[in-house]
């Protein structure tokens, strides 16, 4: 393991987007060599304008049509040559510092693929209570149908090996690309380990876009995926 890429989303988010380019361009992930991809999704605030500013720094593609989460991910995926990729939200819901306990079990052979959950971390107590609630019916939903054992599917942060993603064909363009990946990932007989993490959440007048309608979706990926290929 010599690289990580990191692949931060972005679509309207000129509140947060350079604080978290600072925290994640200051983090260090277990010592490997770092590539920043960010895909801008057609935003439509000063985001763009504000990403301009690192265009010489990180790598940068920006979207002419706004498609959603699960499209800037695929882009993002695609442009990425890195041994371990991980993703990255634009807000500051999540901590980058987190991200080496996730790299390490990959890159000391332990896991191929790390999960970040935010309710192994009983310090987390701020979540909304439907995003609560949905979160938890949708990890319960994953383990009933693909026999695991996850304490939360829905989570931002995942460190997974390039090899084990590589030859997945994603087709989700919104917020279900969560349970499509972890959906394709458990029916290859990939073990997705966890660990602890920090979890600052934020609500909907903060800038949380995710809403009831992805949460139905959400259940729909999971069956479909479990039944068809």
């Amino acid at each position: 393991m010599n690289s990580v890429d990191i692949i931060i989303p972005v679509y309207n988010e000129e509140d947060t987007i350079e604080s978290v380019l600072e925290v994640v361009d200051n983090t260090d992930f277990c010592a490997l060599q770092k590539n920043i991809i960010i895909v801008d999704d057609c935003s439509i605030d000063s985001t763009r304008k504000i990403l301009e500013k690192y265009e010489n720094k990180f790598k940068i593609i920006y979207k002419d049509k706004n498609s959603g989460k699960g499209s800037a991910l695929s882009e993002g995926i695609k442009h990425s040559n890195g041994d371990i990729i991980v993703f990255q939200d634009a807000d500051l819901e999540y901590d980058p510092n987190d991200y080496s306990k996730l790299i390490s079990l990959i890159v000391h052979g332990d896991a191929d693929v790390v999960y970040g959950s935010r309710f192994l971390n009983k310090k987390n107590n701020n979540f909304m209570m439907l995003s609560f609630l949905a979160n938890k019916f949708l990890t319960m939903l994953t383990n009933i149908l693909y026999n695991s054992n996850l304490t939360d599917m829905e989570t931002c942060y995942k460190a997974i090996r390039r090899d084990c993603i590589k030859d997945i064909t994603l087709v989700s363009k919104k917020f279900d690309i969560e349970p499509e990946i972890t959906s394709k990932l458990l029916k290859k007989g990939i073990k997705i380990s966890e660990v602890p993490i920090c979890y600052n959440s934020r609500n909907y007048s903060s800038g949380k876009k995710i809403t009831f309608l992805d949460g139905l979706m959400a259940i729909y990926t999971l069956l479909k995926y479990k039944f068809t290929n």
